[in-house]
């Protein structure tokens, strides 16, 4: 049984680098995508402080389809452009959105979430595989810090299941 455990008190990179090697950990030998992506979601959603959401949105070959999570109900489909899922999705970069009601065209998929960080996952052939959404219901829980450390896990994540 994989028992993880971080130290939240952390400086954010030291956190983010200790997730990764727990990520590796859990998902690295398993082959199921679905597995792994619920995994990943109950660590990381239990690891950080001050989440309401984390998970994942998968590219269906015309829009986002929510997949495995932690948290609220949530969205299930998404549009690419759509919301900061959907504009991660199309534009390939991670968005960090400190105030989701300052954010054009935010989906309110929950009430509660303030701001949010958005991964977008792409397979080493350059193919779109998703992306991994990360919702906080405090006003700029997420800063670049964050950012570098949801990507360095999102390949973590990609490299578990994407690789081949």
């Amino acid at each position: 049984m994989f028992s993880a455990s971080v130290d939240s008190q952390l400086p954010k990179a030291e956190l983010y680098q200790e997730l990764a090697v727990q990520a590796r950990a859990l998902i690295g030998g398993e082959t199921s995508r679905i597995a792994n992506a619920a995994n990943f979601s109950a660590l990381v959603f239990n690891a950080l402080p001050d989440l309401n959401w984390a998970g994942f949105y998968f590219f269906d070959g015309n829009e986002l389809v929510v997949g495995p999570f932690q948290g609220k109900p949530a969205c299930v489909r998404i549009a690419l452009g759509k919301g900061v899922c959907g504009t991660a999705a199309e534009t390939r970069r991670t968005q960090v959105v400190r105030d989701v009601h300052q954010f054009e065209g935010h989906i309110a998929c929950d009430s509660a979430s303030q701001s949010e960080v958005v991964v977008p996952l792409v397979a080493a052939d350059g193919k779109l595989i998703g992306v991994w959404d990360v919702d906080s219901p405090l006003i700029a829980r997420f800063d670049d810090e964050d950012a570098k450390g949801m990507e360095a896990l999102c390949r973590v994540f990609v490299e578990a299941g994407w690789s081949a």
